[in-house]
Parts: C-alpha cells; structure tokens; sequence
C-alpha cells in the first residue's frame, strides 16, 4: 500500500489551525464519498470502482479489500487530528493554555474534516486487530486531554471533582461537532472552536487566579 497522502498524515500540515481542501486519491475520495452516502457494509467495491471509472482489479491493485480502504481513510484521519493535536499542545505553556489548544484543535478539525470524521461511526465495521490499532490511537488522543485536566487540577486551576469524567465529556462534545456542523451555516470554524473553547472551561471548572 502506498504511503499515506499529506491530508492523512500526523505531520501533513504546516500550522494545526490551518486547512486546505482535502486532497485524497481518487480512490480513497471515492471511498470515502460511497461510505458516507451507503455505510460500509452497504458499499461494494464495485460502486467505488465505477465512481472513478476504473475495473475492480485495478483497484484491488492498489487496494487488498474494502477493508482496507476503511481502515486507510480511520487510521489516517486519526493520524491527522493527533498530528495536529501534538502540535497545539506543544505550543502551549500551562495546563490551562494546552487544554484550550487541545479543544479548539479537535473542533477544527471536526469543522473542517467532517466527512473524515463522521467516519469514526463505523469503527464497528473494523476487524479486531484493525479495531484494537484505532482505539489505541483514539485512547491517546483522550488521554492527551485527561492530562491537561488534570495538570490544570493540580495547578488549581480546574476545580472539577471529576477530571477524568470531565475530560471525556468534553472531547464527546467535541466529536459531536461532526453531526450537525454544515460549513455554509452562519458559524465558521474558528467561531465555534472559540464557543467550545468557552463551554469546555465551564465544564472543568475554571478559575482565574487573581
């Protein structure tokens, strides 16, 4: 299998809050389109095949099985958004300031890779070992979060009882950006990170320190 294009890589971006069309190959484009229209256990191969115009050989050549093609689009979307993540973290100089990056960091991303995103619905259609190397990423992902809680409980600055729980909320509540957010609606992307920005400190109990 070829290397994975820039749009899912951990490192195909220049700055995490910045995004160009996603760029795909025309076969993970048509994938991904033919999985968000019918599901993955309603798409055959075929359908993506006759998407792109080319025979079923051709894209098993490229392609083991649709499995494949799923698992190609999940681990490099997820790729992509802990890339992204890695680097709004390291720009940060406190708990409170890491966990504003890491949350305006995942509602971007929602915003802008919605199509990608919704995809995490079918992480049920995975095979086991397939399933067990995505949630291993989606966990850190989680857990990059539930530190920066943490960190901000230590530091005092986050009065929530419950950090762990609190953490979990607030990245579910991100995810959930990908249901309803349309980019032609009246909030743009950096608008609504700004708003989850604010929900999400509310939620883990923030104070400013005097």
């Amino acid at each position: 299998m070829a290397e994975a294009v820039a749009a899912l890589r951990a490192d195909g971006h220049e700055d995490w809050r910045t995004y160009g069309p996603l760029e795909l190959p025309p076969i993970l484009a048509a994938a991904l389109e033919v999985f968000d229209e019918q599901g993955y256990h309603g798409t055959s191969v075929r359908e993506i095949a006759r998407r792109i115009g080319v025979t079923v050989p051709t894209l098993y050549y490229h392609f083991d099985n649709k499995q494949a093609l799923l698992v190609e689009l999940l681990m490099g979307s997820m790729r992509a958004v802990l890339g992204r993540c890695r680097d709004a973290a390291k720009d940060a100089t406190d708990p409170v300031a890491r966990f504003r990056a890491l949350v305006e960091c995942v509602v971007l991303y929602m915003a802008h890779r919605g199509p990608l995103a919704f995809l995490d619905t079918e992480i049920r259609s995975l095979e086991p070992d397939n399933r067990a190397r995505y949630v291993g990423l989606r966990d850190e992902l989680e857990a990059m979060l539930r530190h920066s809680v943490q960190d901000g409980v230590d530091l005092g600055a986050f009065t929530t009882p419950y950090p762990v729980d609190a953490a979990r909320a607030v990245l579910t509540m991100c995810q959930g950006v990908v249901n309803w957010y349309r980019p032609q609606g009246p909030l743009t992307p950096a608008t609504l990170a700004e708003r989850y920005v604010a929900i999400a400190l509310s939620t883990v109990g923030h104070r400013t320190r005097s």
